[in-house]
């Protein structure tokens, strides 16, 4: 594993340098050297020779929202492996058995209701997976085929409650803007509280890598070799549900970063998830603090939902899944 762990710092590194990078970008210019100083100044003792109007900007506005996007990224990336491990499907994300839908509910209803868009969007998102897998659950086991079916149908089921939510609003542009995407409302209260959920979930997930590994080769080998496979499934869902959850809540829907980042990453270092899931972590919030950077500079001072961006690499390379998938099916 010694040679595992380039490929991890060097993420690491890109993502300290990319955090960096997108703390200097905006309407006043700071420099790199003083935007890390101003944040190893946080961990570190160094001499200060920056302004309180250039510390004021970095801690206090442009950090919390890149914090976020990093932890966002992080968690949608790091499901997104989990539930292309479980579901052996390269073209699985986070959201495909539902949770997308019962979040989106969620910030349609504290929207009409004058409610915590992040709580009630966070409770929404858990109970409807929790929901999902009760419908799945046949004879104390859980098949792959039920569980994405049931997801389906529930997903499409709470969809059409938010579009008539959405048609009956008297303000339905603050619904629509929470369903693209965005960190406008980012802030160090939202980036401490699902630092720890999204952390906590994380780790959980990391702890199945193995048993990933070995269900790789079907569910009656991993039980031959004496694991619990519906208790795998049963841990899996719930943890990643907890990251998807939590990050949807602070963040609205940001497609595909759970999609193709674990594919890249999978390529890269291979199936095992010891490596994939930490790598696809790092990846995961690279990616998405660069689109976010990207999302609030390309049409300044306008800020696009950084939804529209990731869609916009991740469509592209979606059709090339699919295109690959269809030439392995016919090959």
């Amino acid at each position: 594993m010694k040679l595992k762990i380039a490929p991890l710092l060097l993420l690491a590194l890109i993502l300290f340098i990319v955090t960096v990078f997108s703390t200097t970008i905006g309407t006043a210019h700071i420099s790199f050297a003083t935007a890390a100083k101003i944040m190893l100044a946080q961990i570190f003792s160094i001499e200060k020779n920056w302004s309180m109007r250039e510390e004021t900007i970095i801690l206090g506005i442009r950090l919390p929202r890149v914090l976020l996007a990093a932890l966002v990224g992080a968690a949608l990336a790091t499901a997104g492996c989990a539930m292309q491990g479980l579901l052996k499907n390269p073209m699985a994300d986070p959201y495909i058995i539902g949770m997308s839908s019962g979040a989106a509910l969620g910030a349609a209803l504290s929207f009409t209701l004058h409610l915590p868009t992040s709580l009630l969007s966070f409770i929404t998102a858990t109970i409807t997976i929790f929901a999902v897998y009760r419908i799945s659950k046949v004879g104390g086991r859980v098949p792959v085929a039920t569980l994405l079916l049931s997801g389906i149908a529930i997903g499409s089921f709470l969809a059409a409650l938010t579009s008539l939510l959405i048609y009956m609003a008297r303000s339905p542009h603050q619904i629509i803007f929470w369903l693209m995407g965005g960190l406008w409302t980012s802030d160090w209260p939202k980036v401490r509280i699902a630092s720890l959920m999204i952390s906590l979930g994380i780790i959980l997930l990391y702890r199945y890598s193995w048993n990933l590994n070995v269900m790789l080769l079907g569910e009656e080998q991993a039980q031959y070799l004496g694991i619990n496979t519906e208790d795998v499934k049963r841990g899996v869902l719930v943890s990643s549900s907890l990251i998807t959850a939590a990050a949807v809540s602070v963040s609205g829907i940001i497609g595909f970063v759970g999609l193709i980042v674990p594919h890249i990453m999978r390529i890269v270092t291979g199936p095992d998830h010891r490596i994939l899931f930490p790598t696809s972590t790092l990846a995961g919030a690279i990616f998405l603090v660069f689109t976010d950077t990207i999302s609030r500079t390309i049409l300044s001072p306008i800020e696009l939902p950084v939804g529209i961006i990731t869609a916009s690499f991740g469509a592209p390379f979606f059709l090339y899944l699919l295109r690959k998938q269809g030439k392995k099916i016919h090959a």
